[in-house]
């Protein structure tokens, strides 16, 4: 890849992130983890990698960032979890994120 996007809020590990990106590509941290994220030398070292951070953009920024997913099909993997789940998608978190169908209207994530 030439470029990472990791919004990821918790703490994780960012080194295999950083592995699928191309030599001189770039990752861009705008999560914000409580704890601080390692990053061991060699793993930006090796290809010239780069790793930014950036925090909310303006909403010019997050319009422009719609625009360019809608022009080249970018689309997010969701999961749509009814209300009685919510404890377990809490705990899941770390890893994935959730849209909580709170109106129980059984969204279709595909669509």
């Amino acid at each position: 890849m030439d470029g990472v996007i990791d919004t990821v809020s918790a703490g994780h590990r960012i080194v295999p992130l950083l592995e699928l990106l191309k030599p001189m590509g770039q990752m861009v941290v705008v999560g914000a983890p409580s704890k601080p994220l390692e990053l061991p030398a060699h793993a930006i070292v090796v290809g010239g990698k780069r790793v930014a951070g950036n925090g909310v953009g303006s909403i010019t920024d997050c319009q422009a960032m719609l625009d360019f997913a809608g022009e080249h099909g970018i689309a997010a993997d969701i999961e749509v979890v009814g209300m009685d789940y919510v404890n377990t998608a809490i705990e899941r978190l770390e890893r994935y994120r959730f849209v909580v169908d709170v109106a129980g209207s059984h969204l279709d994530a595909t669509a």
